[in-house]
């Protein structure tokens, strides 16, 4: 079971918030209006999109944006770290046998080339492109989380997506405001 924690762990830090994207999705993964979402997608899209999360967002805090941005990101990477250790609680109770390599997986390539898009910008060009990507992030998030905690298999990770989409949501309505201020 520590084998699987530490690697939904780390998988949790991957960022893929593309992953769910209905025209780029690979086969693998399912569109988001599908109605059921197996757990070993769920926890490893979950995770994934998680270290996006933060990664990006510490690379927020660090760049040449406005105030309410900076803050964001920072809020960003508080709630994206407690929902990584609220998952790897579900983990751990989870009837989940996924296997995971120790080390974790790195971030995907689509996911890697947002990052590395974003390091490339700064200020303005950062802010907007930062604020699109957390945008669609947080609505394939909603849609992962959404449908997993409506017909999800396993009973601590389906309590774990439900206690989730709260705050989600929330910053889903923090970042249509800071869309519209910063448009």
């Amino acid at each position: 079971m520590k084998t699987h924690l530490t690697i939904a762990m780390v998988a949790l830090l991957a960022g893929a918030p593309a992953a769910f994207a209905q025209s780029d999705a690979p086969a693998d993964i399912p569109a988001v209006e599908e109605t059921r979402i197996d757990t070993e997608t769920f926890s490893n899209t979950a995770a994934s999109a998680n270290r996006f999360e933060i990664e990006s967002s510490r690379l927020a805090e660090q760049k040449n944006v406005a105030a309410d941005v900076r803050e964001f990101a920072a809020l960003m990477v508080k709630d994206h770290t407690k929902a990584g250790e609220d998952l790897k609680a579900a983990l751990e109770q989870s009837q989940t046998t996924a296997s995971v390599t120790p080390s974790g997986p790195a971030l995907e390539p689509k996911d890697q080339a947002m990052l590395d898009q974003l390091r490339k910008l700064d200020g303005d060009e950062f802010q907007a492109k930062y604020i699109l990507l957390q945008t669609e992030a947080h609505k394939q998030a909603l849609a992962l989380f959404s449908t997993y905690a409506q017909s999800g298999e396993d009973p601590a990770l389906k309590e774990f997506a439900k206690k989730t989409l709260p705050t989600l949501r929330m910053h889903e309505k923090h970042l249509k405001n800071l869309a519209a201020a910063h448009s």
